[in-house]
């Protein structure tokens, strides 16, 4: 399943707002054991669609110059 950049940061501010309003210690924990893992996705997405923006741009390039 790809996650895209977009969704994984909707995920993690959801999981610190769920942070911030938690009462329960282990929930919050648990809410910022989450916000991370999505930032973390987030991140990888960033750098995945910006790996794939720079091929394409290279493919095209290529593609004009033929």
């Amino acid at each position: 399943m790809s996650v895209s950049y977009k969704f994984a940061t909707e995920q993690a501010d959801a999981a610190a707002k769920a942070a911030d309003e938690a009462v329960l210690a282990n929930v919050r924990e648990r809410a910022l054991r989450s916000e991370t893992a999505w930032r973390t996705m987030a991140s990888q997405a960033f750098k995945t669609e910006e790996t794939r923006r720079r091929r394409e741009e290279t493919a095209a390039s290529a593609r004009d110059e033929a």
